[in-house]
């Protein structure tokens, strides 16, 4: 049971990495050994391969978990992160299984949310490369902008939740009851 509250954890922290990296400002604030890290990391084809062969299998995962998910996602580190990982064996063997590290998976994570909010922060009137960004993993980013999105939406399944993203949609949907 713990162990599904951490698969679930670990999932949703990289889920929401992937699917809000255009739209929501870093509210991670990482030593800046790990700022470093992140933004001299370069996106090639052959990361972006492993990285979707891990998420998929991270997705795969997933779907087994049933149990209601810890609140607490956040690390503030990026040791913390891949210790959090780590501590769940079938998660760390998922990404390895795919040729990446545990840590070189966080740090793709969070270069490539850092690129899509650099691509985003430049679409904008006005809008320049934030400081210590690399310009060439913003053209990464954007260059395969829409498989990522389409990466990000395959983990659409909510681990925590006891109902899938479908019956929300539906739920949303139906007309609300008058009040009287």
């Amino acid at each position: 049971m713990i162990q599904s509250n951490r698969i679930c954890a670990v999932l949703v922290a990289v889920a929401s990495a992937i699917l809000l990296a255009p739209f929501v400002s870093v509210a991670q604030d990482f030593p800046d050994r790990d700022a470093r890290e992140i933004s001299t990391y370069a996106l090639t084809e052959a990361a972006v391969a492993k990285y979707t062969r891990a998420t998929n299998n991270l997705g795969a995962l997933s779907k087994s978990a049933t149990a209601q998910c810890d609140d607490d996602t956040g690390s503030g580190s990026l040791d913390a992160s891949v210790a959090r990982i780590n501590s769940v064996p079938e998660a760390q063997a998922a990404i390895q299984s795919a040729g990446m590290t545990t840590r070189e998976y966080v740090v793709f994570t969070w270069s490539l949310f850092q690129s899509g909010m650099a691509a985003w922060a430049l679409s904008q009137p006005g809008g320049t490369l934030p400081p210590g960004v690399s310009k060439a993993n913003v053209d990464f980013y954007r260059a395969h902008e829409q498989a990522l999105q389409q990466l990000g939406s395959q983990q659409g399944f909510d681990p925590c939740s006891d109902r899938d993203e479908s019956e929300e949609e539906a739920e949303e949907e139906e007309p609300e009851e008058p009040t009287e």
